[in-house]
């Protein structure tokens, strides 16, 4: 019976990645999949050009790009404030070669966009010093809701113990006693839907031609996609509904002792909003406490669920309380639940927040699935667009001027700018333990 449940989920989430068309029956050959993404670091500038150099930068520390070019991909996980433009595209008639994409003049990148396959990578392995474990303790208090008062039952806590042990690069782990107790709520399942870097595909931004997107960049207008073995037909709009989300300006007020009040003014085009919170207390020097908080009515929503959501998922979530629905712009963080317990290492470490405003997401298939079912269907080519806007925030810095330098200059930006996937608990164990 398990063993049945597995294949079922599976095969659902194969059904959720797969194109419109093909879940209709029909697999288009070519396939496009476009995400643009508006991020807010709160009361920080617009960096716009400037962040060419540290995308690069971050870039080749990860194995990836030169010259300090932003590489894909770029528009999943939050950054510095800016917009983002993903763009990866798979052809069956050609596998891997040489695209161009015609863009509309209002994206400000040029005429054309290269999208070009990944670079062959390396194997490192065997290539570090075998180490020894720390003995470490980590304790993990979670929370969950809206409101002034912690709601009874929480927090939920689990603790987490490592001693002894040695990690070798050829072997592994050796000789490590793990300990855990208590529990934490089982995390809610977010199927993998983003488009990663792998053979057959050709991706933009590059090594070669990847550029950062200027401030107040335009997706809307017409596209068309050029290259060997590419359709001659693939020329299609990217209308307003698909174009980049305004700025998320979320703002925090209150001390971490204190209840967080959280608001924002609403984001056109958004669906759904999500909220997480997490601070690392230092108790000793191999000890330490992590509080998390999500602004979900029930337990188990994790930083998991920042990644594109489709529209089935946004729906259920939004029946299940576990996003907040598009026309709320105020959430508060529960007293006291990020107050430093540590030493004086912890109390410089502010709480991080991080939000998203889920957007659209549309599909474009051509020809257009005939109304009469009897009617024959041969899908050439399909695109997927997706669109987000995010932010992150630090409670307890004081970027209160920077922030109304931020919303004087959205009073008078034009109106695009007015106001499977982050790492989930096992992830940020991995970090902290050093696995």
């Amino acid at each position: 019976m398990q063993r049945r449940h597995a294949l079922y989920a599976a095969l659902a989430a194969t059904l959720v990645a797969l194109p419109a068309a093909s879940q209709q029956g029909k697999t288009p050959p070519t396939n496009l999949y476009i995400d643009v993404a508006t991020h807010n670091m709160a009361g920080m500038p617009d960096m716009g050009g400037m962040m060419g150099g540290l995308g690069g930068m971050m870039a080749r520390r990860m194995g990836g790009g030169d010259s300090g070019k932003p590489t894909y991909p770029t528009a999943r996980h939050g950054g510095m404030t800016g917009q983002y433009l993903d763009i990866a595209l798979h052809n069956a008639l050609n596998p891997g070669a040489e695209t161009q994409e015609l863009i509309p003049a209002g994206l400000n990148l040029g005429k054309s966009l290269t999208l070009i396959p990944i670079e062959p990578g390396t194997s490192s392995r065997g290539d570090s010093a075998p180490g020894k474990v720390p003995d470490v303790e980590v304790k993990i208090s979670e929370y969950w809701g809206c409101g002034a008062t912690v709601r009874p039952g929480q927090p939920k806590v689990a603790s987490f113990k490592v001693k002894g042990g040695t990690i070798d690069p050829k072997k592994g782990a050796q000789g490590i006693d793990f300990e855990a107790t208590g529990s934490l709520s089982k995390g809610l399942y977010v199927p993998d839907r983003d488009i990663d870097l792998q053979p057959g595909y050709v991706y933009w931004p590059n090594r070669k031609y990847g550029k950062q997107v200027p401030s107040g960049a335009r997706l809307a207008g017409e596209h068309r996609i050029s290259g060997d073995g590419i359709p001659a037909s693939m020329t299609f709009q990217v209308q307003q509904n698909a174009e980049f989300m305004p700025k998320l300006m979320l703002r925090a007020q209150g001390e971490a002792s204190d209840v967080i009040q959280l608001g924002w003014p609403a984001v056109d085009r958004s669906r759904a909003y999500f909220i997480t919170g997490m601070k690392m207390h230092m108790l000793s020097q191999n000890s330490f406490q992590l509080v998390i908080w999500s602004s979900a009515d029930v337990p188990g929503a994790g930083s998991e669920l920042h990644a594109y959501l489709s529209g089935n998922f946004i729906d259920k979530w939004l029946k299940q309380k576990v996003l907040l629905p598009p026309g709320t712009t105020s959430c508060a963080i529960p007293r006291g639940i990020f107050a430093n317990t540590g030493g004086a290492e912890s109390g410089m470490v502010p709480a991080m927040l991080m939000m998203t405003a889920y957007g659209p997401e549309s599909w474009i298939t051509y020809p257009p699935k005939p109304a009469d079912a009897r009617q024959p269907w041969n899908p050439e080519w399909s695109v997927r667009l997706r669109a987000k806007s995010s932010a992150t925030a630090m409670v307890g810095l004081d970027f209160g001027g920077m922030q109304r330098m931020d919303e004087d200059d959205e009073q008078g930006d034009s109106p695009q700018q007015q106001p499977r996937k982050r790492p989930g608990m096992k992830g940020l164990l991995q970090g902290i333990l050093g696995g």
